[in-house]
């Protein structure tokens, strides 16, 4: 079995210098091509599960299906995420259902819609990271909300987004912030604010640093070199995808994601955790609607599903060849979660954080 933790997996992504795309699934054929994908190219993996992911196929299920893909292929690493967590609930049950590791959203309150301070977001951050560390587990944190520079609105997913208008402070955190917080936290990777949202209609232009605050990618990384930052909202919606699917009979309207040699720039300042799930969605779905409109007669699901699944393993493919994960499964050896849960007691897997970048 090769089950990893998130710290493992992206300290040595941080000691390699590359990225790892995290896949949200929810049933096996996504799972299926995202191993498939991660078997082609030798690359590590993070497939992570929504709270609106686990209701749909339950979390036994879950489980049972991540133990399958870990027997089926061994040699790849393999972290299982909880994305968004909203409480302690939600992260404890990940975990007792062999997540190794969790995010918890502090951003948000526990209605995973309305913005929350900063003192209720350290506060039960915390609380999360000291249960989880108990075990080994890693934990993700979030500081800023997600949400569209250009609308100012917050995009929801799986029901998780925040309602309204926002703020420009809260749609892009602030670098001191960020600074205290994972001195506060002792988080293991920090997802910031920097003008991505959830969801496929992200820009209605291509984006530029006016709509993509990069820059607060880069200063952060600058003031806390050692914390893997991590980008959320992040598929690209490849045109190719949205040709196939509207000229199938679809209707969406024309749309701009993150561009990959933005989030590769990313990459190069910290970003260490790149959260794509619309991309997959969309990779299988246009899929769907080319053989029901071109086998009109087909009745066999299989029939849609396995081009549905080659093509989101092409997308998982390229992307890990992207960020720079292809070829790095081999050289890491897995730590098992009570290995981890030692070094976090011994106090070896606290956030290094340079006192003067505090002060600042």
């Amino acid at each position: 079995m090769a089950r990893i933790t998130l710290r493992q997996l992206l300290d040595h992504a941080a000691e390699q210098g590359y990225g790892v795309p995290a896949f949200n699934i929810n049933n096996m054929e996504q799972g299926l091509a995202i191993m498939a994908a991660a078997e082609a190219v030798d690359a590590p993996v993070i497939i992570q599960a929504s709270r609106g992911a686990r209701s749909y196929a339950h979390d036994i299920m879950l489980a049972k299906m991540i133990e399958a893909l870990e027997e089926i292929y061994p040699q790849i690493p393999l972290c299982l995420h909880q994305d968004h967590g909203n409480d302690e609930a939600t992260c404890a049950t990940a975990i007792r259902h062999g997540f190794t590791s969790v995010m918890m959203d502090g951003s948000l309150k526990a209605d995973a819609k309305t913005p929350a301070d900063y003192a209720y977001n350290v506060a039960i951050t915390r609380r999360v990271v000291d249960m989880a560390h108990w075990i080994g587990a890693s934990v993700e944190g979030e500081l800023g909300v997600l949400g569209s520079l250009e609308s100012g609105q917050g995009e929801a997913e799986d029901g998780h987004g925040a309602e309204g208008q926002l703020s420009h402070d809260q749609l892009l955190t602030d670098p001191d912030e960020a600074v205290r917080f994972v001195a506060e936290t002792k988080v293991d990777a920090l997802a910031i604010a920097m003008g991505t949202s959830h969801g496929a209609y992200k820009f209605t232009r291509k984006p530029d640093g006016d709509i993509l605050a990069m820059q607060v990618v880069e200063e952060i990384h600058r003031r806390l070199p050692n914390v893997h930052l991590v980008m959320h909202g992040s598929s690209s919606v490849p045109q190719t995808m949205q040709d196939i699917f509207n000229a199938h009979g679809g209707e969406m309207p024309q749309t701009w994601g993150v561009p990959v040699d933005e989030i590769v720039r990313g990459i190069r300042h910290g970003v260490r955790k790149v959260n794509i799930d619309t991309d997959c969605r969309l990779a299988m779905t246009a899929q769907f609607r080319r053989v029901g409109q071109q086998a009109r007669a087909e009745f066999d699901p299989r029939k849609f599903l396995k081009p549905a699944m080659d093509a989101m393993a092409d997308l998982c493919r390229e992307r890990f060849e992207q960020f720079g994960t292809a070829g790095q499964a081999g050289k890491i050896k897995v730590l098992p979660i009570a290995a981890m849960a030692k070094r976090y007691r011994a106090g070896e897997l606290d956030p290094r954080i340079d006192p003067l970048a505090v002060a600042a």
